[in-house]
């Protein structure tokens, strides 16, 4: 045999001996099976629950927290300006002066000044002016004296605007239709936050929305402040933000004037819808002014004029200086004028119309009254003394539950003596709803004091 067998048997040999000794290992493969958990449907809806309900807690907690704290913060942040508040100027009473107190003699005249001497060399150049006046009047002169009062028109008619109320309905058909009722208004003031417009506001109840027309022919959208229920008129607001610059340059705030000077016989303008048309001017001169509308603690002058207008008239009376002396109102007009234009005196309603405009709670007492006449303070066996008659009480009014009658004689509120009704009226419009007064009054010759605890309108 050759080496090369003899090492290959030798290595078999050692393989088997090898194995022979070696003991025989068997191995098993164990297979596992994962089984899943069987789901616990309660214990899952639980689960589901709570987190809903928590959920919902805190959705609740953020908007609550939003809510209290966003107004604190845009406060800080963004300082909102508060509008300014709205006052009309007090008037001063005019007093008219007698012809007797024209009349000074040479002794009682004092020295000329240098102020006099001109105001006399005016009046001469105005007496020669005058004594050169030697035509007749023609029709230049007639269309000339026109044609100033178109113009004075054309620049009142700046704050004037017409209002419409806009009310959507439904016909038999299902067919949505919008009813439109307008009204004449004027802007009374800005609180450099919003246009202030004083309106009737018989046309604009039950509303869907408000839309103002100003004297360029802009529309914007405008929110009722607050309405007065004596004379149904309202204070509307329109947002600056909403007027563009152009209409600001435009339109204007209308200036004030007064009622309480002698208006009688005096040329007046009619602007707004005197006639029942938007936009129409008529001419005329007060024929009246000795009418009072009575109503709970309240009186307005009446101003007549011989204008014959519509029963729907409404818009304003300006005078020749282009100032407001009246609203127009023909509600309360009799029959035997039923078309005579007539408005409220300006006088008696800038105070509500302060009110309405700075949006404040007015108090409410529920009395009709009058000034007590010169003639019963004077006559020693009546012994009446001054202040304000109540004439009428409304039902269920403070007044009423307070224990004033009618045939009272209010004659002290307060520390404040009355001696007339305007008195009474000016303590009212200076207190608050909920305010209690002390009144002091007569009844048949016995002085009495009762409180009164006022309410609002």
């Amino acid at each position: 045999m050759s080496e090369q067998e003899k090492e290959k048997n030798k290595t078999e040999e050692s393989v088997k001996e090898q194995a022979e000794y070696t003991p025989s290992v068997q191995t098993e493969f164990m297979r596992e099976k994962i089984k899943q958990k069987p789901v616990n449907k309660k214990k899952l809806l639980r689960r589901t629950v709570i987190t809903a309900v928590m959920a919902v807690v805190f959705g609740l907690v953020a908007c609550f927290t939003f809510l209290v704290l966003e107004p604190v913060i845009s406060n800080r942040l963004y300082p909102e300006e508060e509008p300014k508040e709205v006052a009309f100027p007090e008037e001063t009473p005019i007093e008219e002066m007698k012809p007797e107190d024209m009349l000074v003699t040479e002794a009682d005249a004092e020295p000329q000044t240098p102020d006099q001497v001109d105001l006399e060399m005016v009046d001469e150049q105005i007496q020669e002016v005058l004594s050169q006046v030697d035509r007749e009047f023609t029709l230049e002169d007639y269309q000339s004296i026109y044609g100033e009062l178109r113009t004075l028109a054309d620049d009142a008619c700046r704050a004037v605007v017409t209002v419409a109320g806009v009310t959507s309905d439904v016909d038999w058909f299902n067919n949505i239709y919008e009813n439109v009722a307008s009204a004449s208004g004027v802007i009374v003031a800005n609180n450099e936050k919003a246009l202030l417009i004083l309106v009737s506001a018989g046309n604009l109840n039950d509303a869907d929305s408000i839309e103002v027309t100003f004297c360029d022919q802009t529309q914007v959208e405008a929110e009722l402040v607050q309405k007065d229920e004596n004379t149904g008129l309202a204070i509307l607001s329109v947002p600056l933000s909403a007027v563009g610059s152009e209409t600001m340059d435009k339109i204007d705030i209308a200036e004030l004037g007064s009622s309480n000077t002698n208006l009688l016989g005096m040329p007046v303008v009619a602007l707004g819808s005197p006639l029942g048309t938007s936009g129409s001017i008529s001419y005329g001169i007060v024929t009246s002014t000795g009418t009072v509308i009575d109503r709970p603690d309240s009186a307005y002058k009446r101003i007549t004029t011989d204008i014959y207008g519509s029963r729907n008239a409404t818009g304003v009376l300006i005078n020749l200086k282009g100032m407001v002396i009246g609203i127009i109102d023909n509600v309360n007009t009799g029959n035997d004028m039923s078309n005579l234009l007539t408005a409220y005196g300006i006088t008696e309603l800038k105070r509500t119309i302060e009110q309405m405009s700075n949006d404040k709670e007015r108090a409410y007492l529920g009395v009709h009254g009058a000034d007590v006449p010169k003639e019963a303070i004077e006559d020693t066996e009546i012994d009446t003394p001054a202040g304000t008659y109540v004439r009428e009480i409304e039902i269920d009014s403070p007044a009423m539950e307070a224990g004033i009658q009618s045939g009272d004689v209010v004659t002290r509120v307060g520390n404040k003596e009355i001696m007339a009704y305007n008195e009474l009226l000016e303590v009212l419009q200076s207190s608050k709803p909920g305010d209690v007064l002390t009144v002091t009054l007569t009844r048949q010759g016995h002085e009495m004091s009762v409180d009164v605890t006022l309410g609002s309108w």
